[in-house]
């Protein structure tokens, strides 16, 4: 069996290989980027199963990157941040990165969340058996396509599998913690705005009426059933 395979886009050399060292000590290949370029065309030759993508780079930035190899083909992104700055984490949760991680981090939490990513994508893909309907929303398990009122919407890896464990659950009011354990797998609370930024996504995707807050507890699927 191949082994799955993560790009590491980072400039700073050091970290790169550190990053790179360990992700093949738990058995990955690994390419490495230097520069945002570098990165799209090592993506469009060598499709990678995820990307570990640093915001600040030569070239042009991780936030361009993001966007740009999301519109070719959904791949789970794991971006770092030099600092906790919560306008570039919105940014980079809305343009598709799926989990971040706020520089300095240690090399077995980043190890321990390119798990968790790929292990929730293989999963879902595992788990798809159905077409869901829901009113106007059509929603492909098998093929990962999603549409509304007959027009397809481009989701990212995440925001399918968070769309999907919403309509599993329709009208049901699902907590921000809950949706953290069920489709991103952290035991805690304190990624909540990662949840916040994904329904803003999906909503501008698929429609602002799509999905009910409920405020200070969840989320609600809200279309006619």
């Amino acid at each position: 069996m191949n082994a799955r395979r993560v790009l590491v886009v980072e400039d700073e050399r050091t970290i790169a290989e550190s990053v790179a060292a360990r992700l093949r000590a738990e058995g990955f290949a690994v390419d490495i980027a230097g520069d945002g370029p570098t990165a799209v065309e090592s993506v469009r030759l060598k499709p990678p199963d995820l990307v570990v993508l640093d915001v600040m780079l030569p070239g042009f930035d991780g936030l361009e990157v993001c966007r740009r190899i999301q519109a070719d083909r959904p791949v789970p992104v794991l971006m770092l941040t030099a600092r906790d700055d919560e306008t570039d984490l919105l940014v980079g949760l809305a343009v598709g990165a799926d989990d971040y991680l706020t520089k300095p981090f240690s090399l077995r939490e980043l190890a321990a969340r390119v798990h968790a990513l790929l292990r929730r994508v293989e999963r879902a893909a595992s788990t798809a058996q159905q077409v869901l309907r829901l009113g106007d929303l059509e929603i492909n398990q098998a093929e990962r396509r999603v549409r509304r009122a007959g027009v397809e919407a481009h989701l990212t890896p995440t925001e399918f599998d968070l769309l999907v464990h919403l309509a599993g659950r329709p009208r049901t009011v699902l907590p921000r913690e809950r949706l953290l354990t069920d489709v991103w797998g952290w035991a805690d609370g304190s990624g909540t705005r990662t949840v916040d930024s994904h329904i803003k996504a999906l909503r501008r995707k698929l429609g602002a009426d799509l999905i009910r807050t409920v405020h200070g507890v969840g989320y609600a699927l809200e279309v006619q059933t």
